[in-house]
């Protein structure tokens, strides 16, 4: 009986070191791995057996096979990916509306205008001049394409806004799809008894690139199932998940699950950034250049109105720009046909050119606010410039957080091939000893059934 014993505990020492040599190889195969996160074997002493007052063990046993995590540094990593990829999308997204101004530059639309109000300045000095006429009307078709440029490039930013808040609206879709259908997996492999680390894994990688897209709330019900909220809605657990679309309602981008349910508290990750560019910053730019381009038509066309032409009729009354929309600002197609048509008399004379001066004064003249039209303009870039620095300088902030915590991740959940080696070597003698076990015990075995035949 003692020696039949001796071999069980030697067979089962076996096939216990055999699988944690099994488990440090997979390591060690995993190491370049960064979605792999370390196995760990946990040893245990087999249940002993008693018998007349008397107690022997009965070997190893494998007792479990543990993924090395740190649930907090999960939970940190995932709250600051979400801060990092919501402020690097801002930065991104700002920064492609920034270099349409291209501010400052002789190509920006604050040298564009100053050339504007300097032509009708030289007109004012040779009033009956068509050559220095000619070059108001070119100077307002500069300042026309130059807004109309940048209009189009507003809008061009927001339509890609919309299709990437789209694109990453999918990714999320597929992403929480394939999260329920590993919930399914894993909750049914530990109701079996196993270990499903691998999917857990999957699952893990899954969890981190949605908290790229959005904030994420994730916590673990009973069957071990994930359960993950989303801006305030379940986006996913065992037995379901949620889709989520976008849809623009009044001008505002809105986003609502499968149930109907808005995302009101969507603040981190790139969509939330997209849908917050979308919302407020492109609005708020667009107002402001739209407000500017309005006072400068405004105050042209009112004084303007009230000069004479130098034509044979001369003719008083009439805008030099005719509208401001769809992005464009209108030059009177009159005074483009006939630049003698353009009104800065104010007697009807030749040699007059005391509205041209009033209207090249207007760069000068300051609102209620006590702001001139190139105060209004440069507090729009200054606002798009410092937008898009701080986003940059917050993204930059998260990324060098998250290489910490990365690197702590790493170090805590990678695999050290040192470590490993020296498992292996461990693993390997403890194998060998009970293998020296086994042939002991055969044959004082074979001594003992020789001596009895």
């Amino acid at each position: 009986m003692g020696l039949s014993r001796s071999l069980n505990i030697g067979q089962t020492g076996l096939e216990v070191y055999q699988a944690a040599l099994d488990v440090t190889s997979n390591n060690i195969s995993n190491s370049s791995n960064t979605s792999y996160t370390r196995q760990k074997v946990v040893l245990a002493s087999a249940a002993s057996t008693s018998a007349a007052n008397l107690t022997w063990g009965n070997g190893v046993t494998l007792q479990d096979i543990q993924r090395v995590r740190d649930t907090l540094t999960d939970s940190q990593i995932r709250t600051n990916n979400s801060l990092y990829s919501y402020n690097n999308q801002l930065s991104n997204t700002l920064g492609n509306i920034q270099t349409l101004f291209t501010e400052p530059s002789s190509n920006g639309l604050s040298d564009v205008t100053s050339s504007f109000f300097t032509a009708w300045q030289n007109l004012a000095v040779t009033p009956d001049s068509v050559t220095l006429r000619n070059n108001v009307i070119q100077a307002a078709q500069g300042l026309s394409n130059k807004i109309k440029t940048i209009n189009d490039g507003i809008a061009s930013v927001k339509t890609d806004t919309f299709n990437e808040i789209k694109d990453k609206l999918g990714t999320l879709n597929t992403d929480l799809q394939q999260i329920q259908n590993l919930n399914m997996q894993i909750t049914a492999a530990q109701a079996a008894g196993q270990k499903p680390n691998d999917l857990m894994d999957s699952r893990d990688n899954l969890i981190d690139e949605i908290s790229n897209l959005a904030n994420v709330n994730t916590t673990y019900d009973s069957t071990g199932a994930a359960v993950i909220t989303i801006g305030g809605t379940l986006a996913v657990d065992r037995t379901t998940y949620n889709q989520y679309s976008a849809n623009e309602i009044n001008g505002k981008m809105v986003l609502s699950n499968s149930t109907g349910s808005t995302l009101s508290s969507l603040t981190g990750g790139e969509i939330a950034a997209l849908t917050d560019t979308y919302n407020n910053n492109i609005p708020a730019y667009q107002t402001s250049l739209d407000n500017f381009v309005n006072r400068l038509m405004t105050s042209v066309n009112s004084l303007h109105q009230t000069g004479y032409s130098i034509t044979n009729s001369t003719q008083s009354g009439t805008n030099f720009f005719d509208s401001y929309a769809d992005g464009s600002l209108n030059i009177n197609q009159d005074l483009v046909n006939d630049p003698n048509k353009i009104a800065i008399s104010t007697d009807g004379t030749t040699s007059n050119g005391d509205i041209a001066s009033s209207i090249a004064d207007i760069i000068n003249q300051k609102d209620s606010t006590g702001n001139t039209l190139v105060d209004n303009y440069t507090a729009l870039i200054s606002k798009v410039g410092s937008d898009t620095q701080y986003a940059t300088n917050q993204s930059d902030s998260y990324s060098t957080l998250l290489t910490q915590l990365n690197n702590q991740k790493s170090s805590y959940s990678g695999v050290s091939l040192d470590e490993e080696m020296t498992n292996v070597i461990q693993y390997q003698r403890s194998y060998e000893a009970c293998a020296k076990v086994i042939t002991t015990a055969n044959a004082m075995l074979e001594t003992l059934i020789t001596m009895v035949a």
